[in-house]
């Protein structure tokens, strides 16, 4: 072996000092430089020269001791070794950790310190990872303690190594009482045999895991997820992810059974639509036709009495029906094109004669930036216009009602307006105004209110507004008595929208006038005779038939221009007869067949028509209805083909 001193002991120093991958300061004892070495300067990115223009004490002094007489002390009680880690701020502008060694040089004979050495070793690399590995652990410790899942991890030999909060909500047992337990006191041992069974495919076992013992005995439903704890490349155990499925399953079957309500709730009212609405057609059709006859001023006022009660009573089972099917979500919109100033004329047209019987005025106003057409669904926008100016009409004793539309925003393809109503009448208490739009609130106590209703039609307002994507709100009117509703909707709007103007209608084509061939199919009494007389207070023939399969025979025999089909009958119903007649009139011209129903829900007049319908009235049926279908069916004859 060589002895060390040969090779002199500066010149192994030098060599070391210069070479070594570690940094090398020498500090005096009163904090100036003596030396740095290049590895201190690679480290911090300084030359020699700039680095030695740094304080030197920054090698030697830490957070613990923060300045040199200190050090010393401590250094003399005992330790010529200190050691730190610290941040140093590279020439880059980067960070640096570092671990520092710094040790005391002293004066062999006398012991009194001569210089530092401070022996500087870049830890960045290791601390970002040991920095990464902590969050990661944090990240994964969190992970498990605030998962909704119980999490289970163990081992090969089956045993548990460890758990999250939820497994101790979910088994009953803490986690200490767990660790070191056999998982099969869980999940079951034949289950942990196939888990830990190499030759089985552990993602199909946990198909298997369905339930979780818990410690009182019962067992929790569970859907189970298994993942292999790997380290080093090799699976030394599994995870369990256990799911609670006990609150799911009950929201499952809760969902269920509000379905089924939903269904049963939509069945009984049209069913309820039906039977309510067919005796009702034949009360109403009736007063009509009598109303044709010659009455006498007694007689006629009784049967106006009559009508009127049958028409309210009608009303309101409309708006029972309407708030329902709104409120189970079975209403949506139907959008067409259609003229916002036209919709609003066709509107007041329809309640003007009740405001001329109490001699009120009615004036409109539309803004010029108004669009003369948009894309929404008209029939609910006249539904809540029809809604609201009815009401102003009986709280208005006398004065006038106005409705304003005017254009509140635009944007692109679309445009929201603005409609309000206003009126001259008695107006909402203002402590009463904010439950104006619940459902069945009535300003008016029942016991001593004015005008009849059910409460609903602000209800039913709000819906439909909120359906189109608008808000609907009331104000007390600034100016006079009365009260002003208002309203927002949004519509869609299409450049260069064209109205095509009707076809002419031509004379003397065959299916016009009292040349109309028709068949009622129709199987209650009253309804038949309401329905036949109508036809011939129209000035047309007609025949009866009691069923859909006589309706078949009878188109057999006869090509009808019209059939008014009731959907409902015994033996085959409208539909059904629909579909043969249609078959029977092959290559020939079809009828036109009308739908005659007592339903009066869910879009039925889509519906029916998609069926195969050409036409739809719901019943209690009108004259003008009637009127209204033999009219549209003379201008399709008259068309030219």
């Amino acid at each position: 072996m060589s002895n060390i001193s040969v090779f002199g002991n500066q010149g192994l120093f030098e060599h070391v000092y210069k070479n070594a991958p570690i940094g090398i300061a020498l500090v005096a004892i009163d904090g100036n430089w003596i030396d740095v070495n290049p590895a201190a300067c690679k480290i911090l990115g300084y030359t020699q020269a700039e680095l030695m223009a740094l304080p030197a004490t920054d090698f030697v002094l830490s957070d613990k001791v923060d300045n040199l007489d200190e050090l010393v002390k401590m250094m003399s009680q005992g330790t010529d070794k200190f050691e730190s880690e610290r941040q140093y701020l590279h020439k880059n502008g980067n960070s640096i950790w570092a671990a520092v060694h710094v040790s005391l040089v002293r004066d062999e004979e006398s012991g009194e310190p001569l210089f530092f050495i401070s022996q500087v070793v870049d830890t960045t690399d290791s601390r970002v990872a040991e920095q990464k590995l902590q969050e990661s652990i944090e990240r994964y410790t969190s992970l498990k303690k605030y998962n909704h899942d119980a999490i289970i991890s163990f081992g090969l030999d089956g045993r548990i190594i460890n758990g999250n909060q939820m497994t101790e909500q979910m088994t009953g047992y803490t986690i200490p009482e767990l660790i070191g337990k056999r998982i099969s006191k869980l999940i079951g041992e034949q289950n942990l045999a196939s888990v830990l069974n190499p030759a089985k495919d552990y993602t199909l076992i946990e198909k298997d895991i369905t339930e979780i013992r818990h410690k009182s005995g019962k067992m929790v439903e569970v859907l189970s997820t298994l993942a292999p704890i790997i380290i080093h490349g090799n699976t030394v155990g599994y995870y369990i992810i256990a799911k609670d499925m006990t609150e799911q399953k009950r929201l499952i079957i809760e969902k269920e059974a509000a379905e089924k309500t939903n269904k049963a709730k939509s069945e009984f009212l049209a069913m309820m639509s039906h039977e309510i609405r067919t005796p009702m057609n034949g009360v109403i059709g009736m007063t009509d036709l009598i109303l044709e006859t010659d009455l006498s001023p007694e007689q006629r006022e009784y049967i106006d009495i009559i009508k009127k009660s049958g028409t309210t009573l009608l009303n309101i089972i409309n708006d029972i029906l309407d708030f329902s099917k709104i409120e189970s979500g079975k209403t949506e919109l139907v959008e067409e094109i259609f003229g916002v100033r036209s919709t609003i004329s066709e509107t007041i047209n329809l309640i003007l004669p009740k405001a001329l019987e109490k001699n009120l005025e009615v004036t409109t106003s539309v803004s010029p930036c108004v669009p003369e057409v948009v894309e929404g669904d008209v029939t609910k926008l006249r539904q809540v216009l029809i809604n609201l100016l009815g009401n102003a009409i009986k709280f208005t004793p006398n004065g006038a009602i106005t409705t304003t539309v005017k254009l509140l925003a635009q944007e692109k393809d679309t445009v929201t307006l603005q409609f309000s109503v206003r009126d001259t009448g008695i107006g909402v208490p203002e402590h009463k105004a904010p439950q104006l739009f619940e459902p069945f609130y009535q300003v008016d106590h029942y016991m001593t209110r004015h005008v009849e209703g059910t409460g609903l039609g602000l209800a039913i307002c709000k819906k439909l507004v909120h359906l189109m994507g608008g808000e609907i709100w009331y104000e007390p009117s600034p100016d006079h008595p009365g009260s002003v509703f208002m309203f927002t909707v949004n519509f869609k709007v299409e450049e260069d929208v064209v109205e095509t103007p009707e076809a002419e209608t031509l004379e003397g084509v065959p299916g016009s006038g009292n040349a109309l061939k028709i068949l009622i199919a129709e199987d209650n009494e009253v309804n038949q005779l309401v329905l036949k007389k109508m036809v011939e207070k129209l000035g047309y023939n007609s025949t009866v038939v009691d069923n859909g399969q006589e309706a078949i025979e009878a188109f057999k025999r006869y090509p009808y221009d019209i059939i008014f089909m009731d959907i409902q009958m015994p033996y085959l119903d409208g539909l059904e007869s629909t579909k043969k007649i249609r078959e029977l009139a092959a290559g020939d011209r079809p009828p036109f067949v009308v739908a005659v129903t007592a339903h009066a829900i869910k879009n039925d007049r889509e519906k029916y028509l998609a069926l195969g319908m050409d036409e739809y009235i719901s019943k209690p049926v009108s004259m003008d209805e009637v009127s209204r279908v033999i009219q549209h069916y003379r201008k399709m004859a008259e068309a030219p083909v």
